[in-house]
């Protein structure tokens, strides 16, 4: 079902959630305006009620699919994204990323060492049974320094990885975690290691958060001698 939500175009799905909430709720707003011409204004008003309640649902639900969209589904271990650095200046380098089936981006990262968050949300019993898999996203690229000290007081670089959506799916679940009996866990993963020029590395997400791993010479040695 993810992989269905994916291939939609957003605005496919915004449309088509608000229209099928606005269908369930024409015939109970047909029916309310008639009772209200006759005058039974508590069932009439009612019904009309339920029918803003419905076309308000299939609003609420078509923004949250879309914002659900940015997520990527997740079945065992796979590639999230290909990192390659560049050195341009002491303790600052352009670090592209490229995640799997997506363009290259470039960000210039201060620090000694980079980090890439994610976010997780892993589905109940009952979800995974009507085919809801544990899905990602790629969240957040930052540079981080070694020593304690420099950390507190050098200059930080931080970037944004995911999609921005009108309604953050992310929140909504954390904040209604009680009502959507469906979600099962909602959490962060984050992985960090070296920079060093010619460094290569290779991105991967399971269900129990990210991994990265060398992917050349020049990240296994900077793996290798670090303190």
């Amino acid at each position: 079902m993810i992989d269905t939500l994916a291939k939609l175009d957003p605005q496919y799905l915004v449309v088509g959630l608000i229209l099928l909430g606005g269908l369930l709720a024409l015939p109970l707003a047909t029916i309310g305006v008639r009772r209200l011409t006759d005058f039974r204004l508590a069932s009439g008003t009612l019904l009309l009620l339920a029918a803003a309640l419905f076309v308000a649902l299939g609003v609420a639900a078509a923004f949250a699919a879309a914002s659900l969209r940015t997520y990527k589904r997740l079945t065992h271990e796979q590639d999230a994204a290909r990192v390659a650095i560049r050195q341009v200046a002491p303790k600052v380098f352009s670090v592209t990323v490229q995640p799997t089936g997506e363009r290259p981006q470039s960000y210039a990262i201060s620090g000694d060492e980079w980090q890439i968050d994610a976010r997780l949300l892993k589905w109940g019993p009952l979800a995974t049974l009507i085919g809801f898999d544990t899905v990602y996203r790629l969240d957040r690229l930052s540079g981080r320094y070694t020593d304690l000290a420099e950390e507190r007081a050098a200059r930080r670089t931080v970037y944004g990885l995911a999609e921005r959506t009108s309604v953050d799916f992310w929140q909504l679940v954390r904040q209604y975690h009680d009502y959507l009996p469906l979600a099962d866990a909602l959490y962060g993963s984050a992985a960090y290691v070296p920079m060093a020029e010619g460094a290569e590395y290779r991105v991967s997400v399971s269900a129990s958060g990210l991994v990265v791993r060398p992917a050349n010479d020049a990240a296994r040695k900077a793996v290798g001698g670090w303190k």
